[in-house]
Parts: C-alpha cells; sequence; structure tokens
C-alpha cells in the first residue's frame, strides 16, 4: 500500500496496490503491520460502516466528541464521491482547515482520519456505496455535526446548493463559531 502523507498531522491518503488480471483484480484494503510500519499507526478497528446513497446526497460534516471520537479509514466500494474533512484539533496549526479528496470505487484510493476530525461526503455519481472502519464504537449522545455550508470553512462542494439532498440533521448544523465552544 502507498500512504502519502497531507499536511494535516495524521490524516493519511492510502492507495492499495491493485492485482488484475483476466478475471477482475484482487487487492488488501488494509494490513495493520503495513499500515504501521509506514505511519507508525495502530488503529484498532472496532466497527464497520456501509451506506449507500443517490446522486447529490451530502453526508456530514459528523464528528464524535471527547472520548467518543473516531478515528476512519473510508472507501467507495461503489461510484463516487467527494470526501471532505475539517480539523477540529484545536491544538494543530490545521485547526478550522479542510480537506478533500475524490474517492471512487475506480480509483480504489482511501482517507485515513485520526480522531479530532469531521467528516463528510458528497455523492457525485448516480449512485455509491461506501464505507469506513472506525476505531471506536458510535455514540449518538456524543455525536455532533458541522454545517457543510458555513462561511468560515468556505468548502467547494462542487455542485450547486439546488441539487444537494441533506437529512434534517445535517440541514440544522452548527456553525463552526457555535462548536468551537462545545470543543
Amino acid at each position: 500500500m502507498e500512504i502519502t502523507k497531507t499536511n494535516f498531522k495524521d490524516l493519511l491518503i492510502c492507495n492499495p496496490k491493485v492485482y488484475k488480471d483476466e478475471r477482475g483484480y484482487f487487492y488488501e484494503s488494509f494490513n495493520s503491520k503495513e499500515f504501521f510500519n509506514v505511519t507508525g499507526l495502530a488503529p484498532v478497528f472496532v466497527q464497520d460502516n456501509q451506506s449507500q446513497s443517490t446522486f447529490g446526497v451530502l453526508r456530514g460534516l459528523h464528528f464524535q466528541k471527547g472520548t467518543h471520537a473516531q478515528a476512519k479509514l473510508v472507501r467507495v466500494l461503489q461510484g463516487e464521491v467527494l470526501d471532505v474533512v475539517v480539523d477540529l484539533r484545536k491544538d494543530e496549526p490545521t485547526y478550522g482547515a479542510s480537506f478533500s479528496i475524490i474517492l471512487s470505487s475506480k480509483n480504489k484510493t482511501q482517507l485515513y482520519i485520526p480522531r479530532g476530525f469531521a467528516h463528510g461526503f458528497l455523492v457525485l455519481s448516480s449512485e455509491a456505496t461506501f464505507f469506513y472502519k472506525c476505531d471506536n464504537y458510535y455514540s449518538k449522545e456524543n455525536e455532533l455535526g458541522l454545517a457543510y455550508n458555513d462561511p468560515v470553512l468556505d468548502i467547494n462542494w462542487h455542485l450547486p446548493e439546488e441539487d444537494l439532498v441533506l437529512s434534517e440533521k445535517d440541514k440544522h448544523a452548527l456553525d463552526f463559531n457555535s462548536l468551537q465552544a462545545l470543543l
């Protein structure tokens, strides 16, 4: 697996080595020993999640606070998404900054998101199946949402506002300035 560092501490782009032949392809999507040897990180994933969404669905920006924070390894099994994270770690120079990347079933790219980030994605294909591993269990009581359209964040979602499909929860997520008091 080829692992590329970003400008954000421990936010990593992971590209597996894909073996293709006339039958199709094979790749190892995660190897704990190899990941540790390259990164020095040793996440222990305890929960896998999968969602299916159609074009224009924006899920996020979600995160869990405190001891319920989650590191995630995310990828797309079918389709294409714009994956976006926002650094909420106040002690990092990238605090409040966002990072985005296209993840798709074609490029097989994965993103390792350490604890302390809000995360979301927007479906760019007709439909997408999104999969992620978490190193902590989901806790509804500790989940928060950050407004996807907060002008402070100035995230380019690549689609016009009228094409976005959001849950009620995501429509009413907190703006960045309000959220700072809760972190």
